[in-house]
């Protein structure tokens, strides 16, 4: 393989394929990546750890004789980042690799390029089709809320259901529930996928970084159950599901909300929670939000750090309620939200589940604490 890169173009996929590649692995060519050099259908950077796998589309190369060549992450990484030309010649045969500046030169040990794994490309003809920037705003405001750490479930990442005009994402953890709605296609009859398809967290942030939101629309395709590739402008990513039954979510959402608050815009509300949490500890997390007419006050009481209270006015005027919350679930929630958004709030009372709803088909479920009074 013999190749003249741009700089810049190897520099920017790398720094979306190397986050892939593990730091440790009983297979210890999986730690490189795999460069792809073809003159006719376009270079590619691989990486993948045989459970999340990544191409990626490599602008400006010149190939002189196509071929593979397997690329060291960190010294490879380091190459580019301190190397000031603007093309790189690399050079690869079974056994070692030449990178190549004007002034420079580096002759680097490598592994034959047959042994990497394959990455799947994207070769579904049905498949569905989902804004840029709607996925990513579903990424952004389901992921938080999962639990990788879980064992319980398929809590470790947010499950995906697809319809022939909708996608529904939804993440949780157990306390909280994140849920969002946007707009789809399904492109040549592309099927529901059945059971529950669970993208695992490490996919979706891949899969996150790869978005920009004036990109083309995204290409999602599950397949069987068990995998799913996503095509995004740049890349194509690859990713096992995550096993496990997801926890039937709708049983999550309370069906008779008493009380029901609008926020105008979200920003004074997440600065007032901000604030109530100051003096919150690991052993008082709580913050207790007393919802009455015109005002919402937020108090918070933790030993050897204080205390705490914040009002808030509100346009509400219904029967008082107080519910004691993590603020920690909240902040998380409004922190994905722009400040300008609009909210509305839905209680029931203190020991039920508060949902947060936005206007754009967005909803977050979090369970109060109990505190003894």
């Amino acid at each position: 393989m013999k190749a003249l890169c741009s700089r810049d173009g190897l520099l920017s996929a790398f720094g979306m394929v190397s986050g892939v590649a593990p730091a440790r692995s009983p297979k210890p060519i999986l730690q490189n990546i795999k460069l792809i050099a073809d003159s006719d259908e376009g270079s590619v950077l691989m990486a993948t750890d045989l459970e999340v796998g990544i191409r990626h589309r490599v602008l400006g190369m010149k190939v002189e004789q196509p071929g593979s060549a397997i690329l060291p992450t960190q010294r490879m990484t380091s190459i580019l980042r301190t190397s000031d030309d603007q093309e790189l010649w690399i050079e690869g045969e079974e056994d070692h690799l030449i990178v190549r500046g004007r002034r420079s030169e580096f002759k680097l040990p490598s592994e034959d390029p047959s042994g990497y794994p394959e990455v799947p490309d994207f070769a579904a003809t049905s498949y569905h089709v989902v804004a840029a920037a709607d996925l990513r705003k579903l990424i952004r405001r389901t992921i938080f809320a999962t639990d990788v750490e879980s064992t319980r479930y398929a809590l470790g990442g947010v499950l995906v259901e697809l319809t022939a005009e909708s996608i529904t994402m939804v993440g949780t953890d157990g306390r909280r529930l994140a849920r969002m709605m946007a707009a789809a296609e399904a492109e040549n009859d592309a099927p529901t996928p059945t059971g529950n398809p669970v993208i695992p967290v490490k996919a979706l942030k891949l899969i996150e970084r790869n978005l920009d939101d004036d990109d083309p629309p995204v290409h999602i395709a599950i397949q069987a159950g068990s995998a799913v590739l996503v095509r995004t402008e740049r890349a194509v990513i690859y990713s096992r599901l995550v096993e496990g039954r997801f926890p039937r979510y709708q049983d999550v959402f309370p069906s008779n909300a008493e009380v029901k608050i609008r926020f105008p815009e979200i920003g004074e509300l997440r600065q007032a929670v901000e604030q109530a949490s100051i003096v919150t500890s690991d052993e008082s997390r709580g913050v207790d939000f007393q919802f009455a007419a015109g005002m919402l006050k937020l108090t918070s009481q933790a030993a050897d750090v204080g205390s705490s209270h914040v009002d808030l006015p509100i346009d509400y005027d219904g029967k008082a309620v107080e519910i004691t919350f993590d603020p920690r679930y909240l902040t998380d929630a409004l922190k994905t939200l722009d400040d300008s958004t609009a909210l509305t709030v839905e209680l029931i009372d203190s020991k039920n589940a508060a949902v947060f709803k936005t206007d754009d088909r967005y909803a977050y479920v979090v369970m109060p604490l109990t505190r003894d009074r």
